[in-house]
């Protein structure tokens, strides 16, 4: 945001503003919001959020790709064998998936995965991203982000599933389809090229929708596994009353919403050359 400021050292360290035309003893500035300080640590919400708003977004941008690319390829084998098993199989994983709430199928991922199964999965049942070792120092701990991942991605997946079959159903039976397998076209020809890309605008439109619910949602799904995300920071900035903290990780929802809305708007037009930018 633009405004003034008075033009004094105190000022500037405090709000970190990069000055623009001096009026005075004023100062016509561009500066980040000021979000205050956390009540339990004393340090800038600024800084807490930047620590912690990466892993979250490597944590949502691992669940939304698993998602979307086993989503997509589940609902088109769904689609061109509608009404076979694995239509049935593919309609009724959607179904468990959509009516797990994330919260419940973490702890049920987190005690098979992480205990039950732990010998042959070599998961742990929580973890953060970063781990300290006295050789090496701080190292990126990459197994810890498969079971959150896995837990977050369901719902979406499974939304995902549902959708493509339903687009991919509907664009099949258009006549360009038709016309595209009387002119000798390959099926794979006919499926990917023809019929997936028309199908895929509904698919991007929840997509991003989801993208940017799990960096809101992702706070239990953090909390359960201990992941040193947004999410676990805002629990536990709820839980002390933190209200900086707390403030400072909804405005960035917000934004993260406006953002990616907005980029969506944009990729349609590479997408689907049927629709133009005004």
């Amino acid at each position: 945001p633009i405004g003034f400021h008075d033009y004094s050292t105190e000022e500037r360290e405090k709000y970190r503003y990069i000055g623009l035309i001096r009026f005075g003893n004023s100062m016509l500035a561009v500066k980040w919001p000021y979000l205050r300080r956390s009540y339990q640590t004393k340090r800038n919400v600024t800084l807490i959020l930047t620590e912690t708003v990466p892993n979250t977004f490597i944590l949502a941008l691992t669940s939304i790709i698993f998602a979307t690319v086993v989503g997509v390829y589940l609902g088109v084998v769904s689609a061109i064998n509608q009404g076979s098993w694995l239509d049935k199989a593919a309609n009724a994983f959607a179904i468990v998936g959509i009516s797990a709430p994330s919260f419940f199928a973490g702890i049920i991922i987190a005690w098979l995965f992480g205990y039950v199964l732990s010998d042959y999965t070599s998961l742990n049942m929580s973890g953060s991203l970063y781990s300290y070792d006295p050789f090496e120092g701080e190292i990126i701990t990459w197994k810890n982000l498969v079971l959150p991942a896995l837990t977050l991605g369901l719902r979406p997946l499974a939304i995902i599933v549902q959708l493509t079959r339903s687009t991919m159903l509907d664009v099949l039976s258009q006549d360009y389809i038709r016309t595209a397998r009387a002119k000798g076209l390959s099926r794979h020809a006919v499926i990917y090229k023809h019929a997936l890309r028309n199908a895929l605008n509904p698919v991007i439109t929840a997509v991003s929708g989801w993208f940017a619910s799990l960096l809101a949602g992702s706070f239990f799904v953090e909390y359960i596994f201990g992941y040193n995300g947004l999410g676990r920071t805002t629990v536990t900035a709820l839980e002390m009353s933190d209200f900086p903290v707390v403030m400072g990780a909804i405005l960035f929802i917000a934004l993260v919403f406006v953002v990616v809305n907005i980029l969506v708007d944009v990729l349609y037009a590479f997408v689907d050359p049927r629709v133009k930018l005004a």
